[in-house]
């Protein structure tokens, strides 16, 4: 019998590469993909919204987010992704593994490790990008650093939320999408920033 192994892949593989895309001049859009991190959906079983929370807060030493918004705890960000539910986002600190004892009696749990991709965006015209597809406003106002939102790009359900600011201080945003839609939200985005030249960075590790 032959033997052969799995070559572990991200899905925008063949889309990512690094490098200007778009018109000439300065970048007004920086993109990259997010790699190597852990992320496990944590969901309240019924009528346990008030012990899941308690024990995430018990766990992680922060409130996990009840609306729509982050929460930075050690070594990991809890992002809301609908009512009672939340993502745990890490790089190997926080896994299905070590969080089932956790959540043993309050919540169920769904490794989302190598079902999404993160692509991070900034750069001066990010928020314009963002606007053609999206519906969501993201000026500063409205949408502060940790805030997040459910909403769908170019028809594509995404998580999307508000990091901490670059050091030039602009605004950076992150966006969760479902792997097997990773490549077509890619291509639209390039297409859709063009305008303003874009960067595509190489991929990188999750900090």
């Amino acid at each position: 019998m032959a033997e052969f192994s799995w070559e572990t892949r991200s899905p925008l593989h063949r889309a990512l590469v690094a490098g200007p895309h778009g018109a000439r001049g300065d970048a007004g859009v920086t993109l990259s993909e997010i790699r190597n991190f852990d992320l496990v959906q944590v969901m309240a079983r019924r009528g346990k919204t008030a012990e899941m929370a308690s024990a995430a807060n018990a766990h992680f030493g922060v409130t996990a987010p009840e609306t729509p918004k982050t929460a930075a705890a050690a070594e990991a960000t809890l992002i809301w992704s609908g009512p009672d539910q939340f993502f745990v986002l890490s790089k190997g600190r926080h896994t299905v593994e070590s969080l089932a004892p956790v959540f043993a009696t309050s919540a169920s749990l769904s490794d989302q490790s190598h079902a999404r991709v993160l692509i991070s965006i900034s750069g001066t015209k990010a928020r314009a990008l963002l606007a053609k597809l999206s519906s969501i406003d993201l000026y500063p106002a409205a949408f502060p650093v940790g805030a997040a939102a459910t909403t769908s790009m170019d028809h594509t359900s995404v998580t999307l939320w508000r990091g901490n600011d670059a050091p030039d201080g602009q605004a950076v945003f992150t966006v969760l999408v479902f792997s097997t839609f990773a490549e077509s939200l890619w291509h639209t985005m390039l297409d859709s920033a063009a305008e303003y030249r874009v960067e595509i960075g190489h991929s990188e590790d999750l900090a």
